[in-house]
């Protein structure tokens, strides 16, 4: 990594249809650049409201190319505004085949490259499997001109594979584009637990492999097209650094832009003092390839 980035996640509501969103994105990539960021970073599926709130094939029309029109717009964005951009697209891969896509855009326009989601989800409110195949690209950080860039996708968040083996590829910093959100129905002491929880996995994750995350959530209410009761997106976006410390947070409910500036040399001296990856008994590990030991 450059020896310091500026990094910005974009904290923003993804409920005003497609033009409006990526409209939105783009003026808030805009307000990054002004204040010098090198990176920005997009809410998972950024474009539209979350349509996985139910299974309907009609939603499939809603999925484009890699690349294709969004891709040539944000690769001039990022270009006019010299800033890395993580982007998460719906990619039609071919009919019949959709994956969860983030695509990361260098500074000068070009794509550096892209990776599909690997976990997912299938829970009510969440039918990710029913429109995402998963991920066939590993867990392989992108490299571009500021960095390694460990890109996952929201339900990969919970996963500490998934983050250990970005950092053992040469990730320098681990990125999760998220939309996660509350049952409206559950009570307060539910709602918190559970942000806690997402909160508490993903600083585990920089603390585990010396490396700062950055995690970006939408927010605002999105219904569900039948009776269900819909989601409210916990925002919550954060940025810490290698020992899972907060540099830049948001709340709930909020648009914002959090900003934090990452050196790389911290996470060479953290990793100095928690030899985490020299200690690793890999020769005892290899059960870790069973889905359940009996």
């Amino acid at each position: 990594m450059k020896k310091s980035i500026i990094a910005c996640a974009v904290q923003q509501p993804c409920n005003r249809g497609r033009e409006t969103n990526l409209a939105y994105s783009i003026s808030q990539i805009e307000a990054a650049a002004r204040q010098n960021a090198d990176l920005v970073v997009l809410p998972e599926l950024h474009l539209d409201h979350y349509f996985c709130q139910s299974e309907d094939t009609a939603c499939f029309d809603l999925a484009q190319p890699i690349p294709g029109p969004t891709c040539e717009t944000l690769a001039d964005v990022a270009k006019a505004n010299k800033v890395v951009i993580v982007s998460t697209i719906f990619e039609k891969r071919a009919p019949g085949l959709y994956h969860n896509t983030a695509v990361v855009f260098d500074k000068d326009g070009s794509i550096a490259g892209t990776f599909r989601k690997m976990h997912i989800p299938d829970d009510p409110g969440f039918y990710e499997k029913f429109y995402f195949t998963p991920g066939d690209l590993g867990f392989t950080p992108i490299e571009t001109s500021i960095g390694k860039l460990g890109v996952l996708i929201c339900w990969d968040q919970w996963y500490p594979e998934a983050a250990r083996l970005m950092a053992l590829a040469g990730a320098e910093l681990l990125i999760y584009p998220t939309a996660i959100g509350w049952n409206p129905e559950d009570d307060a002491a539910e709602k918190q637990r559970q942000c806690d929880a997402w909160i508490t996995v993903q600083r585990a994750h920089a603390v585990a492999n010396g490396i700062p995350v950055i995690s970006c959530n939408r927010i605002g209410f999105e219904a569900a097209p039948d009776q269900a009761p819909g989601i409210q997106f916990w925002g919550n976006s954060f940025i810490a650094g290698p020992q899972g410390e907060i540099l830049s947070s948001a709340d709930e409910s909020h648009d914002v832009l959090l900003f934090a500036e990452l050196d790389s040399q911290r996470s060479e001296d953290v990793r100095r003092i928690w030899p985490f990856l020299r200690d690793r008994r890999i020769d005892e590990y290899a059960d870790l390839k069973r889905r359940f030991i009996d």
